[in-house]
């Protein structure tokens, strides 16, 4: 059944919204194993399963296979609704913790990271409950967790990509654009984009509606303090992780300040890749150039890229065999 046709009830009492990203992970790993129950035939209105039919939209999915679809058409109109209200509550359930624990342990050493779908004993989320889960949300951290890291900052990971954008367009015109044959950039001010980071499965569609996008560029000042600078690099990357696990071709964007940033802003990254970089601000300031030059330099010598996007245009710089794109700068999408 074609999931545009599948209507979610208007007065859901269940909300449940951010596991949403786990189900789709659930759905990726195994398969789909349940059921979206529905009224009628006539009224496909879900009863059970709301969240499944959103994961499955975050999937990119157009339809259901109808083995996995039940319908109530020998329930009245009561009954539906009483239906819908139990199998909510009727799933809550307790856990024996220690079993729990055991078969947790055994999958993990089996390859299995079940703390993609909350079960994960270091968190202190189920201790703490509800203030620990905002805090969680805040920083985003069931969105990416240790199995989406590396070395040890614990950087995001993010696969190279051969990928050459047809057109480059700023992520602030979004939701207004007609052609989606266009790659996502974040060249702008960082305001116009903090929103993603503050809520990334509601932002993920529209971003995958894209060819592709390139990572977040949150700022890195030099007279920003080092911590701030590797918080906005995880960030960067984060996002960029994220978006690659839920199918959407990633492009790094590489940005840094001066030399104590190298490090945490080039390393993990991949060999070999396209990378894209901004020119914009720098050349109207020779030290702004030549701060961009180092950085430039820098990530050369240590990712060997395959190819360069170059956001603004033409710099004076030797980037050697590298094939270097240029893309103007639209001074009607704003930039930094």
């Amino acid at each position: 059944m074609l999931i545009e046709d599948i209507v979610p009830y208007e007065r859901n009492a269940h909300v449940n919204k951010d596991n949403v990203p786990k189900i789709a992970d659930s759905i990726r790993e195994f398969g789909f194993m349940g059921q979206i129950v529905l009224e009628s035939r006539e009224n496909p209105v879900i009863v059970a399963g709301h969240h499944r039919v959103e994961a499955c939209k975050l999937l990119g999915w157009s339809e259901i296979p109808d083995e996995n679809i039940a319908w109530c058409d020998h329930l009245n109109s009561d009954q539906v609704k009483a239906l819908r209200l139990a199998d909510n509550r009727l799933g809550e359930g307790r856990w024996n913790r220690a079993m729990l624990k055991r078969e947790v342990r055994e999958l993990a050493r089996a390859g299995i990271d079940m703390s993609r779908f909350s079960f994960d004993f270091k968190s202190k989320v189920r201790r703490y409950g509800a203030e620990r889960r905002r805090t969680d949300d805040k920083y985003n951290l069931a969105m990416v967790n240790r199995s989406h890291t590396a070395g040890e900052l614990d950087m995001p990971t993010i696969e190279g990509c051969d990928f050459v954008p047809s057109a480059l367009l700023a992520f602030n015109y979004a939701k207004t654009a007609t052609d989606t044959d266009q790659t996502l950039h974040f060249f702008i001010d960082d305001y116009q984009f903090e929103r993603i980071w503050n809520k990334p499965a509601e932002y993920l569609g529209l971003v995958s509606q894209f060819e592709a996008a390139l990572t977040p560029d949150f700022s890195l000042y030099m007279d920003m303090p080092l911590p701030l600078q590797r918080y906005n690099e995880y960030r960067r990357r984060a996002l960029g992780n994220y978006w690659q696990r839920n199918g959407v071709t990633v492009i790094p964007t590489l940005s840094w300040s001066d030399e104590r940033s190298y490090g945490f802003c080039v390393g993990g990254l991949p060999m070999h890749a396209t990378y894209a970089t901004s020119t914009v601000g720098v050349k109207r300031d020779a030290m702004a150039m030549e701060t961009w030059r180092a950085g430039m330099s820098a990530a050369i010598g240590s990712l060997e890229p395959r190819r360069i996007l170059l956001y603004g245009g033409a710099v004076d710089f030797d980037f050697g065999g590298i094939e270097v794109i240029e893309y103007a700068a639209n001074a009607a999408f704003g930039g930094k």
